[in-house]
């Protein structure tokens, strides 16, 4: 019998794999492997985002053997586990889903040169070099490239391929165990595996009177359920991303009016901007170590190590973003609203390198996808590919008054400002001293004072900005 081997990375699902689907038409057997590898996992890091990895490769494995297959797990570089796997089955075939980022094409690179891997495109709905120019250039400014992405063949419904009823895989194969780590907090509102991120998508598009109709208008706001919440599920493709993208067209096509069709077609865009970062990546791969734009690469940070250390723990004195950073700290995501706003805080207010939140976001989003994390914040800092002009800096009160109104979120993970009245929530510095008293929350004993002045920390960065520019 023939025997293709299945190499699982960002693909830990079973419904529309075409990596999986590819080495099931090449083989009579087929053997499901994951590689833990050593230049990717690394102890005490992204302890969050592991567990959910872990648990979403036991669903992978309880999946699988009710198929009549098991995951199969090694240990090492990726080139020499695979390489004994192949020699001790004797498979022909090897498939995997491409990934683009700069470790992944070093790794594949490699693999490549001696075992008969065949990668599929299959990350995104279209892979990065097809959404170029007409002179092969990437596309670098966002609207452009949304428009060539869907000038591009939509992906019809009968694509989505369903999950395979069988696979068979030799009995005789060795699998190493998965790591034994602390499972995933219950402070994580995220349930590993394909199975939830199915009923995600469901809920959020085929219900009725479907969230999707509403995302337009729901999704800036912080205190609400308003988005998707499928993030950590695209990043280790426990749903793929065409099978979304069907859905969404599907949503825009049986809007029942022009307000509904508008959401769902907001929400398509969403998924277009993931694609656009993991372009960026694909064709900047040194945006994961400098900014895009080279005229913004020498700004002349603070990098206060106190005020960054505020910042992380979220007692910066400004409600809307210690109430981020303490969520993040808790269940490993925040919404994408409140992401512009703490990096908007750290990057133009405190003067700290947009790096420095980068890697802390990396350490503890559950989502944490490096082409997206690095996208928005350069996007953020304005040093990026089609950023937000460098002049444009979130006013954390504003933007508190306007996506949090009544102070729910606020109130929900900043406890100390539960007693402080709608008017002054997101501003409670501005409380007279004996309402301070009466609400609980003293400024300065119960809760930090703003650790700077807004607009004084916002001319400083912008003469910041205009001296690395002129």
């Amino acid at each position: 019998m023939s025997t293709a081997v299945w190499w699982i990375r960002r693909d830990l699902r079973l419904t529309d794999n075409q990596a999986l689907a590819s080495a099931l038409a090449q083989a009579d057997q087929v053997i499901p492997v994951f590689v833990m590898d050593p230049g990717l996992w690394k102890a005490h890091e992204a302890a969050k985002r592991q567990a959910f990895l872990i648990g979403g490769l036991r669903q992978l494995d309880a999946d699988l053997r009710e198929r009549g297959s098991r995951l199969i797990v090694r240990h090492g570089d990726p080139r020499d586990a695979l390489a004994r796997l192949v020699a001790e089955t004797g498979a022909t075939a090897l498939t995997a889903e491409r990934d683009y980022s700069p470790y992944a094409r070093r790794r594949d690179g490699r693999v490549v040169r001696t075992l008969p891997l065949g990668l599929i495109d299959s990350l995104t709905v279209h892979p990065p070099a097809a959404v170029v120019k007409a002179d092969g250039k990437p596309y670098t400014v966002f609207t452009p490239f949304s428009r060539a992405w869907k000038s591009l063949t939509p992906p019809a419904l009968n694509l989505v391929l369903p999950a395979p009823e069988r696979i068979s895989t030799p009995a005789n194969v060795t699998s190493d165990p998965l790591p034994t780590q602390p499972a995933l907090p219950a402070t994580v509102p995220f349930v590993p595996g394909e199975a939830e991120a199915q009923a995600r998508l469901a809920a959020f598009i085929d219900r009725d009177d479907p969230p999707v109709y509403r995302y337009g208008e729901g999704r800036h706001r912080m205190d609400l359920d308003g988005t998707s919440q499928l993030s950590p599920y695209f990043r280790f493709g426990m749903l793929s991303a065409r099978q979304a993208a069907v859905a969404a067209y599907s949503a825009i096509e049986s809007a029942p009016d022009g307000p509904s069709r508008q959401s769902a077609e907001t929400w398509l865009n969403e998924l277009i901007w993931r694609e656009f970062y993991v372009s960026i990546l694909y064709h900047f791969p040194d945006v994961l170590k400098q900014a895009f734009r080279s005229d913004l690469r020498d700004i002349p940070w603070r990098n206060n190590e106190r005020e960054f250390a505020a910042w992380r723990e979220g007692c910066t004195g400004y409600p809307v973003v210690d109430a981020a950073m303490r969520q993040l700290s808790e269940t490993g995501w925040i919404h994408n609203r409140a992401r512009m706003i703490v990096a908007s805080f750290l990057v133009k207010d405190l003067l700290i390198d947009w790096q420095w939140g980068e890697r802390w976001f990396m350490q503890h989003l559950v989502d944490g996808d490096p082409a997206a994390n690095n996208g928005g914040w350069q996007w953020t800092a304005g040093v990026g590919t089609d950023a937000a002009p460098y002049f444009r800096v979130f006013n954390p009160v504003l933007q508190g008054e306007k996506f949090d109104p009544h102070g729910g979120y606020v109130r929900r993970w900043v406890p100390e400002l539960a007693g402080v009245p709608d008017k002054f929530i997101h501003k409670p510095w501005e409380m007279p001293a004996d309402m301070q008293k009466k609400s609980g929350c003293v400024i300065g004993q119960g809760y930090p004072a703003p650790m700077v002045a807004h607009a004084l920390a916002r001319e400083r960065a912008l003469a910041a900005y205009r001296r690395v520019r002129s």
